[in-house]
């Protein structure tokens, strides 16, 4: 008899734990799997990346009043006679408004947002929450399964989440599953009453797709060397610090052009911070690219100026397709990169960033070496599925 999974993620939308848990579902062999999908928000350009064999799962009504907007759900509710529903919902907004910290309202409107949830009816062998937060605490709270499981895609510390809500939810996992060394020493410091539960799994990325997705046809608008960065438009990212290093380039003289892809709430504050630089020809956002791949390929250099990373996927498809690097030192990233042997590592600085840069645009030779090493590493985790199954199994 097949084994019964379940997956929940709040979308498909870009980002590394969505990209990572596509590439999982593509490598799982469903002769031994049945595999269900929870999205809270069933859309995002990885949908479509979807094996047929996945069955995606719809949240009940009252789950969807609830998510449009306040008024409406609360005349809905207030209709239905559902007064505690409505108002839950008004405290939903208030946390969500009032709380600064955008992962501290998501786990302290949790509460509200869970009233609105019905329980699935199907009890599987396995529930795994496939990122932080709603993910794992619909697994805990909703779902009937012989183990459950919960990913950490990030360095826990850098989330600034609070550790005192998620104990009680990381107390009733099996398995608390991450995606680098780091993170996984930073869980277990953090969480030391969990830390048997804390397992390593590297975030599977297909050599073999990604070379075969690199050949389709683009087209860089330019001539000149360029530059490639890619993530969310997010403080995390480090993109104001790609704008300021741009503009020490500039103020060089050097010829090039950085490009960026992704979609999020900085756009407007990037672009205002372009516009003041007189960036124009010299950084441009390219939105979210649904196969980015081939304009990896085509780059001359690909950066990586984040603030915090769990396991960067995005570099190590960089690395597959054997591109010079530069990245921020963020916790993680000796993880990924050996400092001059297969990529350059900077401080988490402007000047630093601008100076790395520079090293690698007029030294052609070095970008050769880095490549060249590249080249003779063993790339590819798809031997990670043998990892996840023995999580689901063991």
């Amino acid at each position: 008899m097949k084994q019964q999974l379940l997956f929940v993620l709040p979308s498909l939308e870009a980002g590394g734990g969505e990209k990572s848990l596509v590439t999982l579902l593509n490598c799982i062999d469903y002769e031994q799997y049945d595999v269900d999908l929870v999205l809270f928000v069933p859309k995002g350009i990885f949908l479509k990346q979807l094996p047929k064999n996945v069955r995606l799962l719809y949240l009940n009504d009252g789950y969807k009043t609830f998510t449009s907007g306040l008024s409406c759900a609360i005349v809905s509710f207030l209709k239905q006679g559902k007064l505690g529903f409505a108002f839950s919902r008004l405290l939903y907004t208030f946390k969500s408004n009032v709380i600064k910290n955008k992962g501290k309202a998501e786990q302290y409107s949790w509460k509200h947002l869970k009233k609105s949830i019905t329980s699935l009816p199907k009890e599987y062998d396995a529930a795994i929450g496939f990122l932080e937060k709603s993910s794992i605490y619909f697994v805990v709270d909703c779902v009937k399964a012989k183990k459950k499981i919960g990913f950490i895609h990030n360095d826990y510390v850098k989330l600034d989440l609070d550790a005192s809500f998620d104990l009680p939810y990381f107390e009733k996992l099996n398995t608390i599953a991450t995606v680098s060394e780091q993170c996984v020493t930073v869980l277990k410091e953090v969480f030391p009453t969990q830390k048997d539960k804390v397992q390593l799994l590297y975030n599977i990325v297909s050599a073999k797709l990604i070379h075969q997705m690199a050949e389709e046809p683009v087209t860089l608008a330019t001539t000149k060397p360029s530059l490639l960065s890619i993530g969310r438009l997010h403080p995390q990212k480090g993109f104001d610090l790609a704008i300021e290093a741009a503009a020490l380039l500039k103020l060089q003289g050097l010829n090039f052009v950085w490009y960026i892809i992704g979609e999020g709430a900085e756009r407007t504050a990037l672009e205002q911070a372009i516009t003041k630089n007189d960036l124009e020809k010299h950084i441009v956002l390219l939105g979210i690219k649904e196969n980015p791949y081939p304009y990896i390929k085509q780059t001359t250099i690909f950066v990586q100026p984040s603030r915090y990373e769990g396991k960067s996927i995005a570099l190590d498809e960089a690395k597959l397709l054997h591109k010079p690097i530069v990245v921020t030192n963020f916790t993680t990233a000796k993880d990924q990169i050996n400092h001059l042997k297969n990529g350059i590592i900077c401080e988490m600085e402007v000047n630093s960033l601008a100076d790395a840069l520079t090293s690698l645009l007029v030294n052609e030779s070095l970008q050769n070496e880095l490549s060249l090493h590249l080249s003779k590493e063993s790339l590819g985790s798809e031997d990670e599925i043998d990892k996840f199954y023995n999580i689901v199994n063991g």
